[in-house]
């Protein structure tokens, strides 16, 4: 199967997981069976062997929270052997590979490498774990992109300098309409649990909301009852409404407390020329395969 590889600069935060999802829909729409492989950050147990994600089944302990929101999307296979990952995938009728966050592995050779871009932070201090945010060497992760795509460039569209080749392509984060009608104005209270929550609170606040207070937790954070009954107090203290993230309410479901979910996906300019893309990249990888 042709294998697609989405990747990102940094230890988290660039938006891999909705580009994942992104290019799955395309596939989708191109008449492809796409599915996702994923390490399944944060879940208990990284030593079972790859399995098949049902999101009406499994939690975010067994699966991670990225591995819950990909698999209500299209097939997802959670597990460290991506090669018998992929096994199973081919097994279950795929008729292509999406890496989530695969970039750094060699396990599986791509065909199509993407590179997920924050504009804002960029590489950081532009050193690698554990002095800087990067996971390689900027050099040799932009020496193996095809494409790179900003997600939420300003509007004045500058490139970033470090960027000197390949295709660049530009996406937006996109909030329903409902949405932002339903929160404007409203009293909020936005907490997440993400690489850089600061994102997700910057979002709340350009469509309108009141955000009267921020909590931020570490990536793939599981809450506890504790500091859910704190966020509950805090949130009846300001009359506010409780706001979180996807990722955050998929490690959310056993607790009952009042909140709402901001649902994000991106919007990619120039998406005719990336399917082309995309569907060159595929004819390409099975003529290799046929040959």
């Amino acid at each position: 199967m042709p294998t697609l590889v989405i990747g990102g600069l940094t230890c988290g935060g660039d938006g891999k997981t909705p580009l994942a999802i992104l290019v799955a829909k395309l596939l989708t729409e191109m008449g492809e069976r796409p599915a996702f492989l994923t390490r399944g950050h944060g879940r208990s147990n990284l030593t079972a062997p790859p399995f098949f994600v049902d999101h009406k089944y499994h939690n975010a302990r067994q699966v991670g929270d990225e591995g819950l929101l990909l698999a209500r999307e299209a097939m997802t296979i959670v597990g460290v052997d991506r090669f018998s990952a992929a096994k199973l995938a081919l097994n279950a009728g795929a008729s292509v590979i999406i890496m989530d966050d695969g970039f750094q592995s060699r396990a599986l050779a791509p065909d199509l490498n993407l590179l997920a871009i924050d504009p804002i932070y960029g590489v950081g201090n532009g050193l690698c774990l554990p002095a800087g945010p990067l996971r390689a060497p900027l050099a040799s992760q932009l020496a193996r992109a095809e494409i790179c795509i900003i997600i939420n460039p300003d509007k004045h569209k500058r490139e970033l300098s470090f960027l000197s080749k390949g295709k660049i392509f530009h996406a937006y984060v996109d909030v329903a309409k409902l949405d932002c009608l339903r929160l404007n104005g409203r009293r909020i209270i936005g907490f997440a649990g993400l690489a850089r929550p600061e994102k997700f609170f910057s979002t709340l606040r350009q469509i309108g909301a009141n955000c009267v207070a921020e909590r931020a937790f570490a990536d793939h954070h599981f809450y506890t009852d504790k500091e859910l009954v704190a966020l509950r107090n805090l949130a009846e203290r300001h009359e506010a409404l409780l706001v979180t993230t996807e990722k955050d309410a998929a490690r959310l479901e056993k607790f009952v407390i009042d909140y709402d979910i901001l649902p994000i996906k991106l919007i990619l300019e120039n998406q005719k020329d990336f399917v082309n893309i995309l569907t060159t990249s595929l004819k390409r990888a099975r003529l290799i395969r046929r040959s």
